[in-house]
């Protein structure tokens, strides 16, 4: 029963719109109550029920049979009626008064919570260790914003194993590395593939090819830094030249991916980027392709499966519909 303040002491049979059986104990139904509540603030605003029927968009007979059936079952009119209107008792306003500000912020609550599993609202957390200039990551990203524009993105550069651990931490919702191998308590989805290019410099004997193998690049220096993606950058290129048996030099710089780049178009040596990178211009920058089927690489996504976030969802589900797209039909090598 709604606990009114200040009527304990009136006496219930001079209420009763109705009478009660005797034992009659009315059964809580939350759901009814809020429903029912809700037209008691339309009609107090409104001072009539077919104007709160109108501002609710439903039947005037449906606000009044609720309203009615709402005073029975609490054993006490909170209108009086007449011909100009309704206006509240002395009980019913202590109801309003009780109850109208916390109920219209239990509706402004669940209007949010419904927007966000639409995705009209929400946040999405997203790190990042592959380039945004170009690629499946990119054409991903611009057709959820135009699809989704009041769902904030926030992007997060790292290494791996801080994004891994930030994912396992709710502090990240997301995030898309190279490679498709299963990860203990995470979920693992693979999206797309790119091809790996040589970023050199146009003054390297190299830039006139097509195309690389990796026999053309024994005894090449190669380029990367301490920060990711350079560790793996690393791995990949001893792991490929081991087949030959030479021991690539490959020195690490203490700076951005941004500032390789641009060493590496001063001759500085090579470095191996994401096909994604073929979409952004860099001056006196070469990219080739290496041509080896081994060289196209998989990417994925990865998420915690307990993230109940609505924004998370939505975007995965997104992104699998879309890698099926033409839009995305390069990326499916």
């Amino acid at each position: 029963m709604w606990t009114i303040k200040g009527v304990s002491s009136v006496k219930t049979s001079k209420l009763l719109p109705y009478p009660r059986k005797s034992g009659f104990q009315p059964t809580r139904d939350l759901a009814y109550e809020l429903r029912a509540l809700k037209y008691v603030i339309a009609a107090a605003d409104h001072g009539s029920f077919s104007a709160a029927a109108a501002a609710l968009n439903i039947k005037s007979s449906t606000v009044s049979r609720h309203i009615r059936e709402f005073e029975i079952r609490i054993g006490t009119p909170l209108f009086n009626r007449s011909r100009v209107g309704v206006n509240l008792t002395k009980v019913g306003q202590f109801l309003i008064e009780d109850t109208s500000q916390a109920a219209k912020r239990l509706e402004a609550a669940l209007n949010q919570v419904y927007a966000a599993g639409r995705l009209e609202t929400g946040h999405l957390r997203i790190g990042l260790i592959t380039t945004l200039g170009g690629g499946f990551l990119r054409v991903l990203v611009e057709a959820f914003r135009a699809e989704f524009k009041d769902i904030a993105l926030e992007f997060r550069e790292g290494g791996r194993t801080d994004h891994l651990r930030a994912i396992r931490s709710r502090n990240l919702d997301v995030a898309f590395f190279t490679g498709n191998a299963r990860i203990p308590d995470l979920s693992v989805l693979d999206l797309w593939r790119e091809r790996v290019h040589v970023a050199l410099a146009p003054s390297h004997p190299l830039a006139n090819q097509a195309a690389l193998d990796w026999p053309q690049l024994r005894g090449e220096r190669f380029i990367t830094t301490f920060v990711e993606p350079g560790p793996e950058v690393h791995a990949y290129i001893i792991r490929r030249l081991a087949d030959y048996s030479t021991y690539p030099e490959v020195l690490y710089h203490d700076v951005s991916t941004e500032t390789l780049i641009h060493m590496v178009a001063l001759g500085e040596g090579l470095t191996l980027v994401s096909e994604g990178w073929t979409e952004t211009t860099y001056p006196n920058l070469v990219l080739r392709p290496l041509t080896a089927e081994e060289d196209i690489v998989p990417f994925s996504a990865v998420w915690a499966p307990g993230n109940e976030n609505p924004a998370l969802h939505g975007f995965l589900d997104f992104a699998r519909k879309l890698v099926d797209t033409p839009a995305a039909s390069r990326y499916r090598h």
